[in-house]
């Protein structure tokens, strides 16, 4: 194992999420811990995770939450928080060793560049919308990965416990100034893009965000997405 790679605990928010975190937990290297916060599957989410060889914390469905239990249950650190149906590729764990290895990486987080694992032209055009949002906005979502020393994870008082935009709570203390994006990718699934359809969904997630930045509370946003 990596020397960087010991003090990395993987916090993963799951519910329901048989169908894609087997991959996903196959795709970590070994890291010094793997935490799976589970919302309340009814599926075979918290059995794959024990077989895998992960932890597993109960807590209250709500992504806020559950990442927020995630942090007070790992130990190491740094602290990576994925989505069940995110992975990150070569390049991104390479640059992730670096900059925890680093001297002055604790003083920021980072995100990486965002990818969906679908060939259609709709996915290479959201993913130009996301880099723009990040470089103009500076509002990576959660499925661009967060990568955060404890104590600047301490200091900013961690995740609020939020049913939606729980990320964009979280970056907007943090500040650019306080942000990086790291070389490489983290490459999520685009099922709902497929299921509700691209533009649908992108238009929702976007009324979302404009919701959000304009004072509308999460928990009456999340009834509007539909979570």
């Amino acid at each position: 194992m990596s020397p960087a790679l010991t003090d990395l605990s993987v916090v993963i928010p799951t519910l329901n999420a048989a169908a894609v975190l087997a991959e996903t937990l196959d795709h970590l290297p070994a890291v010094g811990q793997r935490v799976i916060v589970d919302g309340g599957s009814t599926d075979a989410t918290v059995d794959l995770a024990r077989a895998a060889g992960a932890e597993v914390v109960r807590a209250e469905a709500g992504r806020g939450r559950q990442l927020a239990a995630g942090a007070a249950a790992a130990r190491g650190p740094w602290l990576l928080f994925l989505h069940a149906d995110t992975r990150l590729d070569a390049e991104a764990w390479a640059a992730l060793r670096d900059y925890i290895a680093g001297p002055a990486g604790s003083a920021r987080a980072a995100v990486f560049g965002f990818r969906l694992d679908d060939a259609a032209w709709q996915a290479r055009l959201l993913e130009v919308g996301v880099a723009v949002r990040v470089g103009v906005l500076a509002l990576p979502y959660g499925d661009q990965g967060l990568l955060i020393h404890r104590t600047l994870y301490d200091t900013l008082g961690g995740y609020a416990p939020l049913p939606l935009m729980e990320d964009v709570d979280l970056v907007r203390r943090l500040g650019r100034s306080r942000l990086r994006v790291l070389p490489g990718h983290a490459r999520t699934s685009a099922e709902r893009w497929r299921r509700r359809g691209w533009a649908r969904q992108s238009l929702k997630n976007l009324k979302c965000l404009a919701l959000y930045l304009a004072g509308v509370s999460p928990q009456k946003i999340a009834v509007i997405y539909g979570r």
